[in-house]
């Protein structure tokens, strides 16, 4: 008898594991989760750009802010969010 019980409990143990490993490998993330993250990338990517354009010299401060405006502007519309988007004529 207590062989059989522990039996079934290993059992329902096991399949609990289970069912969470399955349930933690789905996506967790929501949309707006993903686009704040695209949102931080460009930031990342404008920041590393001015700090560049900063370090070449060969440029003056408004033209590294420039740069820095296209990278992030790049990253608006072609990040695959069309919230941001220009809309077309």
């Amino acid at each position: 008898m207590q062989q059989t019980m522990s039996f079934w409990r290993g059992t329902g143990v096991l399949a609990a594991v289970v069912m969470l490993a399955g349930i933690g490998s789905a996506s967790a993330q929501t949309q707006g989760m993903e686009r704040r993250n695209q949102r931080r990338d460009n930031r990342a990517a404008a920041r590393a750009a001015k700090q560049a354009c900063k370090a070449g010299d060969e440029k003056s401060r408004s033209e590294c802010r420039q740069e820095k405006r296209e990278v992030k502007q790049a990253g608006r519309n072609g990040g695959g969010s069309e919230a941001n988007a220009t809309p077309a004529p």
